[in-house]
C-alpha cells in the first residue's frame, strides 16, 4: 500500500516536472522566432533603406549574402534568396510594432508563404489573423488558401441576426461557410446523405477541420424521443466558444423550404431535451446540395430558432487543378484505419 502511495506521488512529481519542461521548451521555442523575424525584418528594412539612399542595386544582395554567410556560418538563413524576401518582408510590412505584435507569432516559413501565395494585403492578413488564432501548421493554412476560405467564411444565408442576441449573433453568424468542402471523401457527388454522413464520420478530424476550430462531436444519428416517437439527427455538436449545441442536417437535394421546418422542431427538442441551463439556444445547419437565395431567405425568415444553410461540395463537383490536391484512395484506406470505426458495424 506505501509502495503504490509513493509510485502515485512520484508519477505526480514526473508529470508535474514534464508539464513544466514542455512549457519552458514552447516559451523558448516562441522566444527564439520571434526573435528571428524581427532580425529578418531588420535586416530587409536597412537593405531598403540603403539602396534607397545609396542607389544600390540588386548586386548588392549577392554580395551581402557572402559576406554574412562568411561571418556567421552557423546560421543558414543568409542566402540570396531569403535575403530577397527579408526586403520584400520589410516592404510590405513598414511597421515594426506590427511584426513584433502580430507577424512575429507565426514561423518565417509561414510570412514567406503568405508573401508568396496571396498578393492582396487584406486577404493576407485573414490568414494571418486564422493562422494564429487556430494555430495552423504551414500545410494546413496552404490548403484553407486553396479552398479559398476567406470567400466562404461567414458566407452562409442565416437568421441569426433576428433570433440571437448580439455579439453572439454575429459570432454565430461568421462560423458559418458557404459552401463546406467536403474533398477529403473518397465518394462521387451523387451520393447519398446517409452515404455522406457516414464518410464524414469515418473522417472526423477533417470534417472538424473544415467546420472550424470549436466544434466537438457529440453523435451521428442522436436519437430524440418526443411524444413517444422516435427521431434522429443526423450529426450533433456542441461549439465550445458559443457555447450552444449545433444540429446539422444533411440533404442530397436542392433546398425545400420545409426543411427548415423540421430543423426548427429538431432545434426545440434539443433546447428542452438536451441543452444545459447554461448554454446559449441551439443552432442548426442545413446542409444542400444546391439552393436557391431568395427561397432560403424566405424561408428561414419567421423560423423561430436561430438556422443556417449552406452547400456543401464532394470531390467530382470540384475544379481539376484542386482534384490533383487531393488524397489518393490509398491514402484515404489508411486515414480509416486511423479514424472512427463505422458505426453501423
Amino acid at each position: 500500500m506505501t509502495k503504490n502511495i509513493i509510485n502515485q506521488k512520484y508519477n505526480k512529481f514526473l508529470a508535474d516536472l514534464k508539464e513544466r519542461v514542455a512549457s519552458s521548451r514552447y516559451k523558448a521555442a516562441l522566444s527564439v522566432n520571434r526573435e528571428l523575424i524581427l532580425l529578418y525584418h531588420h535586416i530587409g528594412t536597412q537593405i531598403l533603406d540603403a539602396q534607397s539612399k545609396q542607389g544600390w542595386g540588386a548586386k548588392v544582395i549577392d554580395q551581402l549574402s557572402k559576406d554574412l554567410a562568411s561571418e556567421f556560418p552557423e546560421m543558414k538563413g543568409f542566402s540570396v534568396r531569403n535575403l530577397k524576401y527579408m526586403r520584400k518582408f520589410a516592404e510590405e510590412y513598414p511597421d515594426p510594432q506590427f511584426v513584433q505584435e502580430v507577424l512575429a507569432q507565426l514561423t518565417w516559413y509561414h510570412n514567406v508563404t503568405l508573401l508568396d501565395k496571396i498578393s492582396d494585403k487584406q486577404i493576407r492578413l485573414f490568414y494571418v489573423k486564422h493562422t494564429i488564432e487556430h494555430g495552423w501548421s504551414r500545410n494546413i493554412m496552404v490548403m484553407q488558401m486553396e479552398l479559398s476560405l476567406h470567400k466562404r467564411q461567414g458566407q452562409a444565408i442565416t437568421n441569426f441576426k433576428d433570433k440571437l442576441p448580439s455579439p453572439q449573433s454575429d459570432l454565430a453568424h461568421y462560423t458559418l461557410k458557404d459552401p463546406y468542402v467536403f474533398d477529403f471523401l473518397s465518394i462521387g457527388d451523387e451520393a447519398h446523405e446517409r452515404e455522406v454522413e457516414k464518410a464524414l464520420v469515418h473522417h472526423m478530424e477533417k470534417f472538424i477541420l473544415e467546420l472550424g476550430t470549436g466544434f466537438a462531436f457529440v453523435g451521428r444519428q442522436y436519437h430524440l424521443e418526443v411524444g413517444d416517437q422516435d427521431f434522429y439527427i443526423d450529426l450533433l455538436f456542441y461549439h465550445l466558444k458559443l457555447r450552444c449545441f449545433v444540429v446539422i442536417e444533411l440533404k442530397d437535394k436542392d433546398f425545400k423550404p420545409e426543411y427548415a421546418g423540421k430543423m426548427n422542431f429538431y432545434l426545440s427538442c434539443v433546447d428542452d431535451l438536451v441543452k444545459h441551463e447554461t448554454d446559449q439556444p441551439s443552432i442548426g445547419l442545413i446542409l444542400c446540395k444546391s439552393k436557391n437565395n431568395i427561397l432560403a431567405e424566405y424561408a428561414l425568415r419567421d423560423m423561430t430558432k436561430p438556422i443556417g444553410l449552406a452547400e456543401y461540395r464532394l470531390r467530382d463537383a470540384l475544379p481539376e487543378n484542386l482534384q490533383t490536391l487531393l488524397p489518393t484512395i490509398e491514402e484515404l484506406e489508411a486515414e480509416l484505419a486511423k479514424d472512427l470505426g463505422d458505426e453501423d458495424e
